[in-house]
């Protein structure tokens, strides 16, 4: 009797705890640009296993959960593409939407494969690919363009904490967990499968509710990240250092949100990320595939150690299809391209890009080069090799805090952090870009090692990109290319600036508040629309790691961040229009 009231006041706290979320109009059309890529190598890069397990669940719980808003006598489904669209997830061609890998293991967070209570069956995996992140989409008029590469305007953190909700809900309301159990077991499972079962769940709850302690514990410090932002670089070294570790004083605040980088261009850089701290292409990926929740290995001795569930040949070949042949002796771009202005859109006013392209020449080429269409791009000393090799990469300005005064948090941050080591894991320094580095380079090494026969020599320099495990932690930001700069809003790298026409604008022009989660652009002042949305986000550029501040175009010589004279309302507009043909 007792047990049964308490189950009954649970549900009935349960019930009215749903997560708020933006409710978008369906489009009329949807449209994806041509950027170099055949639909079968879209729709590989959008599903291809990672090995990552993100959500803590096998793939069978997670297309069996209810949505956490479902009431009594409502079944819809989590997994449902138009309830994960509203989180930002982009509906694909598949069961899943874009950046959902369906995996063949399940590991939990102890490293152990479950089986299906009912039928004995293994479980599999479910996490996020590359693609979650990278693909971006913009709405006009009904129309919805979607960019293969770009800044996804999603929110994560909403996600899993929707997630987390509905696992609750579920293990504590009896008539959910009995509509789970039949979908999960089968309608005429045993309550011995019902109650092996139950195990398995709180096992996984007991996982998640470390982990929310622990974020609960770190979020005096860290700034709401909310949709099209992530504090991507701190979340790795919490997964890395803090949870596959196990060692809870390694996790630290997200005091660094930062939009997400598109990504076409970027194999053919000497260094990567906002700060230019990392440059193999097989670490920085690999990093990324342990930071969205591949198991691995950092706790326990023994020849286990460093084993994971990355999927290294997969890196490797999404790694290939963004790159593209060696761009240099063509002088142009293979792989994944930069999108160009779409016809959906309205035209170029070719006359004010004209206008726009000595402005580009006077007032940007200095730090972001000349433009990739033409030939100064091409010729310029910043094309190097790399070990001697008979490729040439673009080695980009890596431009101090001190001048270009943008919110300094990523790139300091990093330099600040240290991490505590479990002492047989041998990764030679706490400081944190150093040790995760060596801890990524370890995993990756016990996979080629680990295969029949092992991966050595020029294979393995091959699927590390033919570069060097370095890292640098330096109070400095990247001055990547603009190809493609018009299609992911907003801008700078903490998604502080909504559109073109305010990152060219004096400071005070700047709002102080960004409302993210609105899908419509403007082609006018090229980025989103940016109106407040109920389920939306607001984001307070007054605080540190959000600030809106640098790169700035003013007379003031003395101004912080002031990169160029001021531009006139109509300079502004002219350099605008030049932008969106690149």
């Amino acid at each position: 009797m007792k047990r049964s009231l308490a189950l009954g006041l649970v549900a009935s706290a349960l019930l009215g705890c749903t997560v708020s979320l933006p409710d978008y109009p369906a489009p009329s059309r949807r449209v994806w640009l041509d950027q170099g890529w055949t639909p079968q190598e879209r729709e590989t890069f959008h599903h291809i296993d990672q090995g990552t397990l993100t959500f803590g669940i096998p793939y069978e719980w997670f297309v069996a959960l209810e949505q956490p808003s479902s009431w009594p006598g409502e079944t819809s489904r989590f997994a449902d593409k138009t309830w994960l669209d509203r989180f930002g997830y982009i509906p694909g061609e598949s069961s899943l939407p874009v950046g959902f890998a369906h995996s063949s293991e399940f590991r939990d967070a102890s490293g152990q494969t479950w089986t299906n209570p009912g039928g004995g069956e293994k479980l599999t995996g479910i996490g996020l690919t590359c693609a979650a992140c990278h693909t971006g989409r913009i709405t006009y008029r009904g129309t919805e363009l979607l960019i293969d590469g770009g800044s996804a305007l999603t929110n994560v953190v909403a996600l899993n904490e929707a997630l987390a909700l509905a696992l609750h809900k579920t293990q504590d309301i009896p008539t959910r967990f009995d509509r789970f159990a039949a979908r999960v077991l089968g309608p005429n499972a045993g309550e011995p499968a019902r109650i092996a079962l139950r195990a398995q769940m709180a096992s996984a709850l007991i996982h998640e509710d470390k982990v929310a302690a622990l974020e609960t514990a770190t979020a005096p410090g860290s700034p709401t990240e909310g949709f099209g932002r992530l504090d991507a670089l701190n979340r790795i070294g919490n997964q890395v250092f803090g949870i596959d570790m196990d060692e809870p004083s390694n996790y630290a605040p997200r005091s660094a949100p930062v939009h997400y980088p598109h990504i076409w261009t970027a194999p053919w850089f000497t260094w990567v990320q906002y700060n230019g701290s990392i440059m193999q292409p097989m670490i920085r990926n690999a990093g990324e595939a342990m930071g969205v929740g591949a198991y691995v290995n950092l706790s326990k001795d023994g020849p286990d150690l460093y084993d994971s569930t990355i999927h290294i040949p997969d890196l490797y070949w999404a790694e290939q299809v963004l790159a593209g042949q060696p761009p240099h002796a063509a002088k142009s771009f293979t792989g994944l391209r930069a999108p160009a202005w779409p016809d959906a859109l309205p035209p170029i006013d070719r006359t004010r890009a004209e206008k726009g392209s000595a402005l580009y020449q006077q007032l940007c080429q200095h730090c972001h080069l000349p433009a990739p269409n033409t030939t100064a791009f091409w010729t310029g000393a910043w094309w190097k090799p790399i070990n001697n090799s008979r490729d040439t990469y673009l080695d980009l300005h890596q431009i101090p805090i001190t001048e270009v005064g943008t919110d300094p948090e990523q790139a300091a941050g990093m330099i600040r952090r240290t991490v505590k080591l479990r002492s047989f894991t041998d990764l030679g320094s706490t400081s944190f870009p150093l040790a995760l580095g060596a801890a990524v380079e370890k995993v990756t090494s016990h996979w080629y090692d680990s295969q029949t026969p092992p991966v050595i020599g020029p294979r393995r320099a091959a699927m590390n990109g033919g570069r060097p495990n370095l890292l640098q932690a330096k109070p400095e930001y990247k001055a990547r290319p603009l190809n493609g700069i018009w299609a992911v809003p907003p801008y700078l790298h903490n998604g502080s600036v909504p559109n073109l026409y305010a990152l060219l604008s004096p400071l005070v022009e700047r709002p102080v508040l960004v409302f993210l989660a609105d899908r419509e652009y403007d082609p006018i002042l090229v980025g989103y629309r940016g109106a407040p949305i109920n389920g939306g986000f607001a984001l307070d550029t007054t605080l540190p790691g959000n600030r809106n501040i640098g790169h700035l175009f003013t007379d003031d010589t003395g101004a912080s961040g002031r990169i160029g004279r001021a531009l006139s309302p109509d300079e502004r507009m002219d350099l605008i229009e030049y932008l969106k043909t690149l």
